[in-house]
């Protein structure tokens, strides 16, 4: 599998369009490298540094003659440049006497200290004066924003263009470049561009953008792919003490902690725009932690920066992204006044971090003009929402990026759409694209049947009543703005010898409201002890009930035929209201498993079938949650932000036959939030009540995890039914310190591992009432000879005394992709088959 992954991680070093490139390395006279060294083209403003080894990258698409390098406590030097091309230059620089009494050089940790370091006072007076700078001195403020994204492959050799891969597709490679902060040739594989217009009203913190026109390369409806890739490079603001982006918190190397990080040196200064500014030169103080390496240039007045760049270090603690490369640079809007220009961001993943090793570069260029301050707009135009799908911003003609296109695309980025188009009659790339539509998905598309078969991973699962049990399924699909949904599922155990399937649909009545109407019934089997919130989705099946490895016996499972229908709306943003009128028909699916109670006051009569219809009234807000699309579906476009749940559920007793009458209420909340450098804390918790007597299959069971998975919001020492409630509160918490604590570690800081705690605790209550009614639960499993069957059958407690809980410690990035918790029960050890300390694990890919 991962042979076949590595077509996207190509390389091909052949020489591309550029006017002029040199690389190499900066050395003083004792031949150690200069790291941070300045490099530019003599009478030009284009220039880079060198990295922590000294070496660079640059080039231009204009022809220059002569490049300069400096650094302070150095002789400068001038090189004659004989060809456009000049790869692997060796640059010596000189000790420089005069330049050395000038200013104090710092090596290795600087002083923290701006009585000492220069560049610390001039630090603190950024920090003093940046509420004063950017758009936050404004009421209100308009700007028109063009950006462009790329992803291209890099790395490419001439064996892989000439391999059976590419047979066929040869002419791909006709579009190769050189990336000038790399120096690696890339292949562009996909541009996006898109014009808006940017409103902002300080006074009420409120922002709106509106999109003008949208165009790429291969996708240009897919509005999900694209808001996937433009979420993958959040927007930014340098002051911040920390930027957010691969799911990390990055110090800033303007923050407030950074004399705690970094190591600062003033390096130069000269005017810029007319503008006095000083360069500061900046690099980690200790390895593997989410930090940059770079300077930046200040204006010696408004202490506003004028230009930053940053650069990775290459220690940091995240996979899969082997280079990270942004600059911004601000241009003066009127005298005192410095506002965002240009915004550039490179990142290159890779499966490893060597130098040789191929992946993919994802760029995102971002250019704001034609600044307007302090026009007052009414409220209601931020809260106005788009409600449908503008077929027009996608297909703009040429005549309107010729006049927004605030940059021009260079020879290779045109040359893309092309290729892309051509591409796409290839047989060969048709299938590479759909095997890899299958991954993302989980769905094999069949566009001439509007039908997606899947999902594929759900095709083969075991448990302890089922046996092995395969699934197949689908859904129509015309395309991702759909008013309307179909699915539909049918599956076969082979130890019960039982058919089990599901169909449901959902119509978009309304989109501003968003009013949808949906239903279905399902036939099929559900570990319904592994949640504490009952599930109403029709085709919903929880891991719990198709687990291949458990800790305990797997056979607690319940028979469940689920009619639902619902109506749900959306009059405000993120705030849903929904209806849910449902029929349950419940039984055990196993033999070894009951769900007896007494249907009689006598308490003389049982049962263990259970039918009951229930209406439920559902609220649920999740503020700054944004989506993709404007079908039935939509699809979440970004993380942390808050989920709050409330849930009332009356019994209907008598309708459609149904058994019993009692009312349940339940909220509950979810959140995940950075905090900086310390990492991730992720936060649930829930409480409920049932307020009459109900049989098992209504109460809520403390929700178990018999599997081997690290599953958030169960109980990993706990076994299905090991306790049940009719009251409870549950509370669940789990930091990741994201390699805070172990990069700390001498012989572990350089497995750039994450050490993640957990502890979960709940208490509850169930009545007598509720005992005495399921009694026969327990009681009726009992064999001829008074003996109690293998599995163990509910205890019909709950965890009143004291609140039941467990803790865990995880190490999480093992080979880039494992997580393993060790979990340790609490208490409440004397029960039956009580697992004090068990292991569980995940596996994922994460930034």
């Amino acid at each position: 599998m991962r042979t076949k992954l590595y077509f996207l991680f190509l390389l091909l070093p052949v020489v591309a369009l550029a006017q002029t490139k040199v690389s190499g390395l900066v050395k003083d006279e004792n031949g150690e490298s200069v790291p941070f060294a300045n490099v530019l083209f003599v009478n030009s403003n284009e220039g880079t540094i060198t990295n922590e080894d000294g070496r660079f990258y640059l080039e231009s698409d204009e022809t220059w003659s002569t490049l300069r390098v400096s650094f302070i406590g150095f002789e400068t030097q001038d090189i004659e440049l004989d060809q456009k091309v000049n790869y692997k230059m060796e640059i010596v620089l000189g000790s420089g006497a005069e330049a050395m009494s000038e200013v104090v050089i710092f090596s290795g940790k600087t002083s923290k200290d701006e009585a000492e370091n220069p560049a610390i006072k001039m630090l603190r007076k950024i920090w003093a004066n940046k509420r004063e700078n950017g758009l936050r001195q404004f009421k209100q403020y308009k700007y028109d924003k063009y950006e462009k994204l790329q992803f291209d492959l890099n790395t490419i050799d001439s064996a892989l263009i000439n391999s059976k891969l590419f047979k066929g597709m040869e002419f791909i490679f006709d579009q190769t470049d050189t990336s000038r902060v790399t120096g690696k040739t890339y292949l562009p594989i996909f541009v996006n561009e898109a014009f808006s217009k940017v409103y902002g009203d300080n006074v009420i913190n409120k922002e709106k953008e509106i999109l003008e026109g949208n165009k790429n390369s291969g996708f240009s409806e897919n509005q999900t792919i694209i808001t996937f890739v433009k979420d993958l490079y959040n927007d930014y603001d340098v002051y911040s003490n920390y930027l957010q982006f691969f799911d990390k918190s990055f110090t800033s190397p303007i923050s407030r902690t950074g004399i705690q990080t970094y190591n600062y040196v003033l390096a130069d200064s000269t005017f810029i725009d007319n503008k006095w500014c000083y360069n500061i030169i900046y690099y980690p103080r200790r390895k593997n932690e989410l930090t940059f390496k770079g300077d930046f240039w200040v204006n010696d007045t408004t202490w506003a920066i004028k230009e930053i760049n940053m650069q990775l270090s290459k220690s940091a603690n995240i996979n899969w992204v082997k280079e990270i490369y942004m600059e911004q640079e601000f241009d003066i809007v009127n005298d005192s006044t410095f506002l965002l220009a240009r915004d550039y961001f490179l990142s290159d993943f890779s499966f490893r971090k060597k130098e040789e090793s191929r992946g993919m570069y994802g760029k995102r260029t971002t250019l704001y003009e034609n600044y307007d301050f302090d026009k007052e707009l009414d409220k209601d135009f931020y809260d106005r929402e788009v409600y449908n799908y503008d077929k027009d911003v996608y297909n703009r003609d040429d005549a309107f990026w010729e006049e927004n296109r605030l940059e021009s695309l260079s020879k290779d980025e045109a040359g893309v759409y092309k290729m892309l188009d051509t591409l796409k009659t290839v047989k060969k790339f048709k299938n590479l694209y759909n095997a890899g539509s299958i991954l993302a998905s989980g769905y094999w598309e069949i566009p001439s049947l509007n039908f997606d078969y899947g999902p594929i991973f759900s095709t083969f699962g075991f448990n302890d009543v089922e046996g092995l049990r395969i699934r197949t399924g689908g859904r129509t699909y015309f395309g991702q703005n759909d008013l309307w949904r179909l699915e539909g599922f049918l599956a076969y155990g082979f130890k019960d010898k039982k058919g089990k399937f599901g169909l449901s649909g959902k119509w978009l009545v309304d989109k501003k409201s968003r009013l949808i109407f949906s239903g279905g019934y399902r036939q099929d089997v559900e570990q319904i002890g592994a949640s504490l919130t009952t599930s109403r989705d029709v085709l919903g099946r929880n891991l719990a009930s198709s687990s291949l490895v458990n800790t305990a016996v797997n056979d607690k499972l319940t028979s469940i035929k689920l009619a639902n229908v619902a109506v749900e709306i959306e009059p405000i943003q993120n705030l849903k209201f929904r209806t849910d009128l449902s029929l349950r028909e419940l039984a055990s699916a196993s033999p070894t498993f009951s769900l007896d109670y007494f249907t009689d006051e006598a308490m003389t009569t049982t049962t263990g079938e259970l039918k009951q219809a229930e209406v439920v009234f559902t609220t649920i807000w999740e503020p700054g949650k944004k989506t993709s699309g404007f079908g039935v579906e939509r699809r979440t476009a970004n993380e942390w932000f808050p989920t709050f749940f409330v849930s009332y559920t009356r019994g209907l007793e008598g309708t459609l036959d149904s058994d019993f009458e009692y009312d349940k209420l339940q909220f509950s909340f979810k959140k995940s939030t950075r905090l900086g450098g310390f990492g991730q804390l992720s936060i649930s918790t829930e409480v409920g009540k049932i307020f009459d007597e109900v049989p098992l299959a209504l109460l809520s069971p403390v929700p178990g995890n018999q599997s081997l998975f690290s599953i958030f919001n169960t109980y990993s020492q706990l076994n299905f039914y090991e306790f049940v409630t009719d009251e409870y509160a549950s509370v669940q918490l789990e930091h990741n310190f994201g390699g805070r604590i172990f990069n700390r570690i001498p012989l572990l800081k350089g497995l750039n591992l994450r050490e993640i705690i957990g502890i979960r605790g709940v208490i509850g209550n169930i009545s007598q009432g509720n005992i005495d009614l399921n009694r026969p639960a327990f009681e009726d499993l009992l064999f001829e000879d008074g003996m109690m069957p293998t599995a163990i059958t509910p205890n019909l407690i709950a965890p009143s005394s004291e609140p039941y809980y467990e803790y865990s410690f995880g190490v999480g990035n093992i080979f880039k992709v494992f997580r393993i918790d060790l979990n340790i029960r609490g208490n409440y050890n004397f029960l039956p088959d009580a697992r004090k300390v068990g292991v569980t694990g995940s596996f994922g890919f994460y930034f």
